[in-house]
């Protein structure tokens, strides 16, 4: 399953997909930005985004923002790299600014991850690691998923609302 978009592996007996019980909703958009201040700024002025989170993750290297637009709508998360050699630097060294990533809430990522492996699924990540607000994330590879590197968030327990990585 490591490139073949076009079909929908599902568990041995089952008539659903691979993760329609776990899925719970699109958590957010990401988009890597060359400069997180002028990008909150520029989403706040123009679309009206207001911020919600801002944190830096030491271990991805990333300074980050979460906006959410309207009273309880969609959530973009900026990211900026912390140096030109993390995930998000040599993104944007190779394809500039604009959307990284997208990311779908999970109830279990443990068990999501599980699936994936067994059905052979392209991953960046064996095991979830910490994201935004203590959330747990992992990733998709892009080969996997048609060009679009998809992250799997599992929210924290003490923050059940949208929370991602």
């Amino acid at each position: 399953m490591t490139g073949d978009t076009s079909r929908n592996p599902a568990r041995p007996g089952d008539q659903g997909h691979l993760l329609d019980d776990l899925v719970l909703g699109l958590d957010h958009v990401g988009i890597a930005v060359a400069d997180l201040s002028a990008a909150v700024t520029w989403y706040r002025e123009v679309l009206g985004a207001h911020c919600t989170h801002e944190e830096v993750n030491g271990e991805q290297q990333v300074a980050e923002a979460m906006l959410t637009l309207g009273p309880s709508g969609p959530v973009i998360q900026l990211l900026c790299a912390m140096s030109p050699e993390s995930p998000i630097g040599r993104f944007v060294q190779r394809r500039g600014p604009g959307l990284q990533q997208i990311a779908v809430r999970v109830r279990d990522i443990d068990e999501a991850l599980r699936r994936l492996h067994a059905a052979g699924v392209h991953m960046v990540d064996e095991y979830p690691r910490v994201g935004t607000a203590g959330s747990r994330i992992a990733f998709i590879h892009p080969r996997a998923s048609g060009g679009v590197l998809v992250e799997l968030v599992e929210p924290a327990p003490e923050e059940p609302g949208r929370v991602s990585g």
